[in-house]
């Protein structure tokens, strides 16, 4: 009677320690270390096995916890921002935005002017025809950026408490 029970517990050690005990590694990019591989498997993808080497496992960092949302009784009542501070940290965002708004707007027609729809002048650099249409290609990508960068800011700005 405890033959049969001893069987199956002999029988599933055996299997945990084979598979724990070969480790394979397995070519290109990235190469890969695994034990998780049956050795049908592993001779398939052209894995050897790395008996007898010794293995560096690295733990990798573990992540920061998320913070827990603060409550008013998790944080003291000093830590709150008076309204008055508040306003004045939006307003001093709202000119530092509207700075940066002014001047994405400048860099976009600028390069408006430059692209004049497609037509811009050709300059004396750019004999070889290509470079010219490299330019203006360049120019177009680059009027697209800025117009997304002005509509970003007039988001934010928009975002901001009136």
């Amino acid at each position: 009677m405890l033959n049969r029970l001893l069987a199956p517990l002999l029988v599933a050690a055996s299997l945990g320690a084979q598979a724990q005990g070969t480790v394979y590694r397995c070519p290109g990019p990235p190469v890969l270390y695994t034990d998780a591989l049956s050795a049908k498997e592993a001779i398939d993808k052209g894995c050897r096995t790395i008996e007898g080497s010794p293995i560096t496992v690295v733990q990798a960092p573990r992540p920061r916890a998320a913070a827990a949302p603060a409550t008013e009784g998790a944080r003291g009542a000093d830590s709150r921002v008076d309204a008055g501070q508040q306003r004045v940290r939006d307003d001093e965002r709202r000119r530092v935005l509207q700075a940066e708004l002014r001047q994405a707007e400048d860099r976009l027609a600028s390069a408006q002017k430059e692209f004049n729809n497609g037509q811009g002048e050709r300059r004396g650099d750019e004999r070889n025809y290509q470079k010219y249409l490299d330019r203006m290609a360049e120019l177009k990508d680059s009027i697209a950026r800025y117009e997304a960068d002005v509509q970003a800011l007039k988001r934010e700005i928009n975002k901001l408490p009136s």
